[in-house]
């Protein structure tokens, strides 16, 4: 109802959550894989995406309306099997605008993305081709939430600045996870995510993801523990 509106500076949670298995999302995060080609790998997300400005109201705890956030991380990957040397490091920063009501959620979003070898790699591997990889996009998504557990998204974006990259891309899949208070025992979750881009001829990634989640209130972010399986192009650009 929109008597209810009011604006909101800094506000608490997201109209828009980000994808549980989206692997190029903003976020803090850590996996520990074996990969087939590159042995045991260590990849670190240092950041996150927080609420800049609202126009909208809590339903039933959660927000709905309108809502500009921003978003940036490092993604770095360690090579565990050479000293936990920097092999390389992406580099986002991005602004979503959103909207949602309890049952769907659109997002139109800027993001910039550039790719960097690890000064370790590249100690070790003198002469080594560096490519310079970037990309400026715009981003329109689309999320269905017909139960409060469950989720489903696409989205698609394209480059309007690119470097080694090219323009097209899209992302979709699902989320299982608990919308609200879990306590200290928690709850499961499941997602899985697939990334096409047009550079690797539409090929990409997917990612699947099951375990245990924690969450203190419906505002609030998620920690989560588990197990992935990837497979696909390197989520490294």
């Amino acid at each position: 109802h929109p008597a209810a509106y009011q604006w909101t500076l800094m506000p608490q949670g997201l109209i828009y959550r980000s994808y549980l298995a989206g692997v190029k999302e903003s976020r803090f995060r850590g996996v520990w894989n074996d990969e087939t080609n590159d042995g045991d790998i260590w990849d670190i997300t240092l950041g996150g995406r927080v609420g800049i400005l609202r126009y909208g109201y809590l339903s039933h705890g959660r927000p709905v309306g309108w809502q500009l956030d921003i978003e940036g991380a490092g993604e770095v990957r360690l090579d565990l099997d050479e000293n936990a040397d920097v092999t390389a490091a992406d580099f986002r920063f991005g602004v979503p605008l959103t909207w949602g009501d309890e049952r769907s959620q659109m997002k139109f979003a800027y993001y910039h993305v550039s790719s960097h070898l690890g000064d370790e790699f590249l100690l070790k591997n003198p002469g080594y081709p560096r490519l310079n990889y970037v990309r400026d996009v715009l981003v329109l998504g689309y999320s269905l939430t017909p139960t409060p557990w469950w989720r489903y998204y696409c989205e698609i974006g394209y480059g309007v600045h690119v470097d080694v990259a090219e323009p097209w891309e899209l992302q979709f899949g699902v989320d299982y996870a608990p919308p609200g208070p879990t306590g200290f025992r928690g709850a499961p979750f499941f997602a899985v995510n697939g990334y096409l881009r047009e550079e690797v001829d539409y090929g990409g990634n997917f990612a699947a993801q099951a375990g245990w989640a924690w969450r203190r209130s419906t505002t609030s972010g998620m920690f989560r523990t588990g197990v992935e399986y990837y497979n696909g192009k390197d989520d490294q650009f």
